[in-house]
């Protein structure tokens, strides 16, 4: 397990996708952001769903999913609306 994985949300397999796409920093996923990263993976993996861009979304803020306002929570499943597969 990388540097990734030590961020909330983000497990073995989701760290192994952000690398796939090119994201292998905090760093990176930070200038990327949830809502590009997320899509990177969708590219990939069609089952890519709204839990996984709300893990990436809280990954960056230091936050467990469940922890994000719902303004953001909003926010993110209109972007997962327009842009599921």
């Amino acid at each position: 397990m990388g540097e990734l994985s030590k961020l909330p949300n983000i497990g073995k397999t989701v760290e192994e996708q952000l690398i796939q796409v090119g994201i292998s920093t905090v760093d990176e996923l930070k200038r990327v952001g949830a809502k590009s990263a997320w899509l990177k993976i969708q590219e990939m993996d069609e089952s890519a769903c709204i839990n996984r861009l709300m893990a990436l979304e809280g990954a960056i803020q230091g936050v467990k999913k469940t922890m994000l306002s719902d303004e953001v929570k909003a926010d993110l499943k209109e972007f997962y609306q327009w842009h599921k597969k």
